[in-house]
């Protein structure tokens, strides 16, 4: 009798300490708020990288000019990083901008500013 009560009482600390499937668990319901619209605005922008040289089209399908910008992160350390100069891209137009490293590119991205 007393292995028994020893067996149900490690049982139930063992079936405590389970963690239950993610889908069987009670979550917490948070209702939805009400999202407001977001305003369409951004070029969509295609890079590529060809061995050092880096070529950007950005086309601007919104009514609203966006000021695209075109940064490039050199891979080897004493390899001088980039930091384009703005370029208008006007609505339904699409801008081209290039870049190189001298040796390997490390990253490239492109920043978006509204026109002020």
């Amino acid at each position: 009798m007393r292995l028994s009560r020893r067996l149900a009482s490690t049982t139930v600390a063992v079936a405590l300490v389970l963690p239950l499937p993610y889908a069987a668990m009670a979550h917490a319901r948070v209702p939805a708020a009400e999202a407001e619209p977001q305003e369409l605005f951004g070029a969509e922008c295609r890079v590529r990288v060809t061995g050092s040289h880096v070529t950007v089209y950005c086309h601007n399908p919104y009514p609203e000019t966006d000021r695209v910008s075109l940064h490039v992160e050199c891979a080897r350390w004493w390899d001088l990083d980039s930091d384009g100069s703005s370029v208008d891209a006007e609505p339904a137009q699409t801008v081209r901008m290039t870049a190189r490293c001298w040796k390997e590119v490390g990253s490239v991205w492109v920043s978006h500013r509204r026109e002020s």
